[in-house]
């Protein structure tokens, strides 16, 4: 019998490393198989909060936050590229930073619809592999359309703010728990693994909780 799996993946649709992260654990899911019966929820975490309308050059917003080169910088995406392509996750040309408060309470109303595991990966691909703006409401509603969302209802929920609260409320509620670095995954309530882990590591992780049971 399967073992029901609670997954509450805590990241930022502009953080690389949760695009690698959730491919790496969707592979380590699939290779585990009935094992369990995982449910995998998302929760927001904001790497660029107080990040001005139409974003900020990613090399200078790169540069300011961690103190690293253009070359450095250069050298992390290549690296990105590589450990993204392994887990099947194309990464293309990123060339600016941006705000997702946005995406965020999309997010929130898409898991209501069932929809969340979709439209997170829909928008991870639209910043992180083809450059799109998250913070654009057209590009956000576009995301939600190719995953079978009502295009009206994602309209309505950007427009008119709605679930701001409920996001700021979960934003602190993983800030309170000493979460500070993304992606943040926790099984069961209990056991936390941080990164974009290679699918083994996942993989070793799921199968030691399932037989925990």
């Amino acid at each position: 019998m399967a073992q029901p799996l609670q997954i509450d993946f805590v990241s930022d649709v502009a953080c690389p490393w949760c695009a690698v992260g959730l491919a790496s654990l969707q592979r380590a899911l699939a290779n585990v198989g009935d094992a369990v019966d995982a449910r995998i929820s998302m929760h927001p975490f904001e790497l660029n909060p107080d990040m001005q309308p139409g974003g900020e050059a990613l090399v200078d917003y790169l540069g300011r936050k961690y103190g690293r080169t253009p070359e450095q910088i250069a050298e992390s995406q290549a690296m990105i590229r590589e450990r993204g392509a392994s887990v099947g996750f194309r990464f293309g040309e990123r060339t600016r930073a941006y705000n997702t408060f946005d995406a965020h309470r999309l997010l929130y109303w898409a898991g209501i619809e069932d929809k969340q595991l979709p439209l997170k990966m829909a928008l991870l691909q639209a910043y992180h592999s083809d450059g799109k703006d998250p913070s654009n409401h057209e590009v956000l509603i576009e995301a939600a359309r190719s995953v079978g969302l009502d295009e009206g209802g994602a309209r309505e929920v950007l427009e008119s703010g709605r679930y701001t609260d409920e996001v700021r409320a979960e934003e602190q509620e993983y800030a309170a728990l000493g979460i500070q670095a993304v992606p943040a995954i926790i099984f069961n309530r209990k056991y936390l693994v941080s990164g974009g882990q290679p699918v083994e590591a996942f993989e070793q992780a799921i199968r030691q909780i399932a037989a925990e049971g």
